[in-house]
């Protein structure tokens, strides 16, 4: 008894020594990276704002981590597009910042977060400060938003890609007729894409007409800005997209005026010296330079509710897209409620960047929107995409705002469930027998399909599914003045994706525009001329999400998405399908543009 209280002792103090230590290590490296580090508010003289247009760029920062340089962990940080827009602006008229020197490499973003990156700076240029752009290689993202600069420079060994946009869905039908299992399909929507991976091995011809539809608006949009900024016809873009010129030498890109030079980073930091009077320039982040910017202090305030990720019932169940984020629907129920009870808050905008998801969460959303609008202006802002679940969200508010290459409409539902019997009966040689009270009681029998009486069920649940959602849209867009019945929403309906540009010549958006933009515009609504613009929901400390990211780490599953790469999502829901609400109002897993 003695041993064991003694090494019981021991272990706990041992315990508690490991604790000391860590604890003492997390300060000494906190302290060493504040000694490091500049003091991130103050910018001294001849400073220029560094772009490094590199990883994922998505709508919100995430809190800053002080141990992600010191780590030299990329994914302990994060770069937010609130962040960049902020630091522009603050640059454009901040004495001691001369210019922008954009660095572009491996940029992962979609089209309608580069619009707005890259409208803000075009508005910059007004300030008749600079803009120089290097790459050691641009990829089409990176050049699109690069060749906004005064000058563009490239590596003499370097690259840039200009192909054009397409998309390329993977088709998992004939993978799982080898498996034996098959996807039991109920849905609402000629072009309602989502379950055509499941059952086809290739695009069907409406699904094939919608994204020759957007990714052509899209395409022109981006040749065309590329056309003005480069003075370069659109014609020849177009020319060298078809003639492969990401393979040609260097030398061709300053010849056909892709580029202004060919330079080496050495010789791209003597430009910036002459740029700022031949001293060496000070670099800062965006995240340094949005510190300093000094937000309007008011007692009436326009609240920026940001909505980013798959639409879910449960957290933890909403890894789509490519996206770790999710917008869980009682949550954000819950911060609406808190919203309208506000009595500082005087109008909203929500943030929408979203494909969808469960069509539950989403019209309890939607719920919350029109309590919230009986109290206050409802304003919406959509991102790279508002579709499917993301427009339910949206319909209902008092104005929408799009970015032209926002992906948005994807109205339509459809339920998915896996048929593994094939699998389980006749490959793994499993047997299944049944006793039950009543004919529904096995509904979800793994040994059987669903017979003719349970298919005609549940697509007359989806049916009343689309139903309800087109009422939605036409309610909330004969509100906003726009005067739909549901045949209107119907034919614009059918689960068709549109770009911003085309939602705005049918109806489902009313103006193309900028979070900045919509945050105006609601504090027109709200009647207010003093306020101040306020971001929900609050973000959790840097040390909240490490420790909560360590706590959830799954070794496998970590493997399994390195592994899978793209192809892991869409095998996820469809392996996990029992786990998801059985209505879904989402667009394609993934988009696939390239």
């Amino acid at each position: 008894m003695k041993d064991f209280i003694k090494y019981t002792l021991a272990s706990m103090v041992g315990v508690m020594l490991v604790g000391v230590f860590t604890f003492v290590m997390s300060m000494v490296m906190i302290t060493a990276v504040g000694l490091l580090s500049d003091d991130p508010g103050s910018i001294k003289s001849h400073s220029v704002l560094h772009l490094h247009l590199s990883g994922t760029l998505q709508d919100r920062a995430d809190a800053e981590n002080p141990l992600a340089e010191l780590m030299g962990n990329s994914a302990l940080a994060s770069q937010g597009l609130d962040d960049y827009l902020t630091a522009i602006r603050e640059a454009a008229t901040n004495d001691d910042v001369d210019g922008i020197y954009i660095e572009s490499g491996v940029l992962d973003s979609d089209y309608a977060t580069l619009q707005a990156l890259r409208k803000a700076l075009v508005e910059f240029k007004k300030s008749k400060k600079f803009i120089v752009a290097y790459a050691d290689s641009y990829t089409q993202a990176g050049y699109y938003v690069a060749s906004v600069a005064d000058k563009v420079y490239l590596n003499p060994a370097g690259m840039l890609d200009w192909h054009g946009i397409a998309s390329q869905p993977i088709f998992y039908t004939g993978l799982l007729e080898k498996l034996g299992v098959k996807m039991q399909v109920f849905k609402v929507g000629t072009y309602k894409s989502a379950v055509e991976p499941f059952i086809l091995k290739g695009m069907s011809d409406a699904n094939r007409t919608q994204v020759s539809s957007f990714i052509s608006d899209i395409w022109q949009g981006v040749a065309t800005a590329v056309s003005q900024s480069r003075r370069l016809p659109l014609d020849s873009l177009n020319a060298y997209a078809d003639r492969y010129v990401t393979f040609s030498d260097a030398m061709d890109y300053k010849r056909l005026r892709l580029v202004d030079d060919l330079l080496y980073v050495d010789q791209v930091r003597d430009v910036l010296r002459k740029r700022v009077g031949g001293v060496a320039p000070k670099l800062v982040t965006p995240t340094q330079l949005a510190l300093t910017a000094q937000p309007k202090s008011a007692d009436d305030k326009v609240a920026v509710y940001y909505a980013e990720g798959s639409i879910v019932d449960v957290s933890g169940t909403g890894a789509m897209m490519g996206s770790s984020q999710e917008i869980v629907g009682s949550k954000v129920v819950s911060d609406l409620d808190a919203l309208a009870n506000d009595k500082k808050v005087k109008a909203v905008v929500l943030r929408i960047n979203s494909g969808g998801g469960s069509a539950y969460a989403s019209e309890q959303m939607w719920r919350a929107v029109q309590l919230l609008k009986k109290k206050k202006p409802v304003v919406v802002s959509m991102g790279g995409m508002a579709a499917s679940g993301g427009y339910y969200m949206a319909c209902g508010a008092n104005y929408i705002f799009a970015e032209p290459a926002t992906l948005t409409g994807s109205i339509g539902i459809f339920g998915m469930i896996p048929d593994a019997s094939e699998l389980l009966t006749q490959k793994l040689g499993l047997n299944f027998d049944v006793v039950k009270t009543n004919e529904s009681a096995d509904l979800y029998s793994m040994g059987r399909p669903f017979n003719a009486t349970e298919g005609a069920a549940l697509q007359g649940h989806v049916n009343r599914g689309y139903k309800l959602f087109i009422t939605r849209v036409a309610n909330g867009r004969t509100a906003a003045g726009k005067k739909m019945n549901l045949d209107d929403v119907d034919r614009i309906g059918q689960g068709r994706v549109w770009t911003g540009n085309q939602a705005l010549k049918n109806g489902l958006v009313d103006r193309l525009g900028s979070l900045e933009d919509a945050v105006k515009y609601a504090a027109r609504l709200g009647k207010l001329k003093d306020y101040e613009a306020t971001t929900y929901p609050a973000q959790p400390g840097w040390f909240e999400q490490f420790s909560k990211a360590t706590e959830q780490d799954d070794y496998m599953e970590r493997k399994m998405r390195t592994m899978l790469g793209q192809y892991y999502e869409p095998l996820s829901f469809m392996v996990n399908a029992k786990q998801h609400n059985t209505l879904q109002a989402r667009m394609f897993f993934i988009p696939n543009l390239q």
